[in-house]
């Protein structure tokens, strides 16, 4: 593997936009969940919601823009009582639409009938499943999350997601349980078409394989470990410049809930503004910019993306890290 010494002399080199082709919504961070690793925090508690104002703004930019891809996220986003709205919406507009889903969610009350609307608006779903087995999952997400998993997953498969001529598209997202780099995509890849197949009948896409980000409840609990500046050095030490040119901030542009711009999920949590602006530039401002051209923002936690095989919301950056 790739790797710069002294790790500690490593700054992260400037990068710079092109066009626009993802614009990544957070729309809340409200969640049925709390999940050890997540970088936003969500949780039940959380009461930060997206207005409908801005809601209703999203599908103009997606038009004025020519915008190819709406990722939807939070939280759980199905918990926002304008989800659905807004993919009928980006729908009419033929955008391709990703739903960031913790699979659980489509067992709450309330949610019985929501398989079948993402189904009928051909919504590609990414869902979080941090292992195939039920003690790594349940230590990461909470007592049960894992059997709730597999029977949404089920639910899913019966629908046609993950089926190679449905159209339905269900990938699945692994993350390490703790302060490592994620093995390689591929083979774990493999590995979780394998046994997911065997013991539960499930099939799916793909697998993407991503770094946790040392930001957030993940980074809290390392620097209550005292492992945080290790992780951080193992992260620099396996920087590897080939990866710069796919970063998933070059072609997108997340908007929290407030309607705000950034880079990415990342710098949104970490309160970066788009391009290291100093001040904040509103979802309103992509009606007449692309912000082509113009400088990410970067920063220390920005080798998360570029180690190993690097790490966007895609998975890796390579096809196999050597």
């Amino acid at each position: 593997m790739h790797m710069l010494t002294p790790s500690h002399d490593i700054t992260f080199p400037q990068i710079h936009r092109h066009e626009i082709s993802t614009l990544q919504v957070n729309i809340g961070y409200r969640c049925n969940q709390a999940c050890a690793h997540c970088h936003v925090d969500a949780g039940p508690h959380r009461t930060e919601m997206m207005d409908a104002a801005t809601l209703e703004l999203i599908p103009r930019v997606l038009a004025a823009r020519g915008i190819s891809i709406l990722d939807i996220t939070g939280g759980a986003p199905e918990l926002h009582p304008g989800f659905r709205a807004l993919v009928e919406a980006a729908r009419r507009l033929g955008v391709r639409i990703i739903d960031r889903c913790n699979l659980s969610v489509l067992l709450e009350p309330g949610n019985e009938d929501l398989p079948e609307f993402l189904a009928a608006h051909t919504v590609e779903i990414v869902a979080s499943l941090p292992c195939y087995c039920a003690e790594n999952v349940d230590q990461q997400r909470g007592e049960g999350a894992f059997a709730k998993s597999i029977a949404a997953l089920q639910r899913l498969n019966a629908l046609g997601y993950g089926a190679p001529a449905s159209g339905l598209v269900l990938n699945l997202v692994y993350n390490p349980g703790g302060p490592s780099l994620p093995p390689n995509q591929v083979d774990l890849e493999a590995d979780y078409q394998r046994e997911l197949k065997e013991r539960y009948g499930i099939v799916f896409n793909h697998l993407f394989a991503l770094a946790n980000m040392p930001i957030g409840r993940f980074a809290s609990r390392l620097a209550a470990q005292g492992a945080l500046g290790d992780y951080l050095c193992l992260l620099k030490a396996n920087f590897r410049p080939e990866n710069l040119e796919a970063l998933m901030c070059r072609t997108l542009v997340s908007v929290d809930w407030q309607g705000f711009l950034y880079d990415c999920d990342f710098n949104q949590q970490l309160g970066i503004p788009l391009g290291g602006s100093p001040s904040r530039v509103h979802l309103r401002a992509l009606l007449d910019d692309d912000w082509r051209g113009r400088a990410v923002g970067v920063a220390e936690h920005c080798f998360g993306c570029t180690a190993g095989q690097g790490s966007s919301c895609g998975g890796a950056l390579l096809e196999a890290a050597p």
